[in-house]
């Protein structure tokens, strides 16, 4: 007895979540053309689950399509990162005051417990447990679910900088401190300071550097 298919529903997310994944690897560089037909047989799917996997992707703006154009994962100017890296200050401080502020003292040797690796780990994966700490669902989309997928097509489209990289961990920790102190207004100083720096650097860079 055959198994039967899966519903379009779930191949398309399959598909979006191996798109994705591959955006974000480096697989799939900036610039590069989707071709439906391609992936579809490569994934063994009709169009229909790339197509929506497309339009997924688009709705993340890491895929952009003119109308008269095909598909492509988008080559982000340093003009729009600046506009996401000011928003992020904004809206990480904010995830820091309010992760701080529901900080219950009980709780706060589990949390360092919880920010401990992610120390000098993959930076968002720090940033995504701040998010997360804050208990704003809605903060929680809006980073995790959608700015945090650009931060990291722009990461993998720059390259690290390994002097920022180990500055950025020790203010971490800091960081990770004033919210499991509960210290809300240190929290959110430090967070959007860890921001403006990195915003600083990309400043910095050439044009074309980004």
């Amino acid at each position: 007895m055959t198994e039967p298919e899966p519903k379009a529903a779930a191949l398309g997310d399959r598909v979006f979540h191996a798109l994705l994944e591959q955006i974000h690897s480096g697989a799939i560089p900036p610039g590069t053309e989707i071709r439906e037909a391609r992936i579809a047989a490569e994934m063994g799917v009709s169009r229909g689950p790339v197509r929506e996997a497309v339009r997924r992707l688009q709705g993340l703006e890491l895929i952009t399509r003119e109308s008269w154009q095909r598909a492509r994962v988008v080559r982000l100017s340093r003009a729009a990162m600046i506009d996401l890296f000011q928003l992020r200050e904004a809206l990480e401080g904010c995830a820091a005051r309010l992760a701080a502020e529901r900080m219950q003292p009980a709780s706060a040797q589990a949390l360092l417990a919880q920010f401990e690796p992610l120390i000098d780990g993959p930076d968002l994966d720090f940033h995504e447990l701040v998010a997360v700490s804050s208990g704003n669902e809605r903060l929680v989309r809006t980073l995790c679910g959608d700015l945090y997928h650009l931060l990291k097509l722009y990461r993998r489209q720059s390259g690290a900088v390994p002097e920022r990289k180990s500055q950025a961990a020790a203010e971490h920790r800091a960081i990770a401190a004033a919210i499991a102190a509960g210290d809300g207004d240190q929290a959110e100083a430090l967070m959007r300071a860890h921001i403006r720096l990195a915003l600083d650097q990309l400043r910095a860079l050439p044009e074309g550097g980004a």
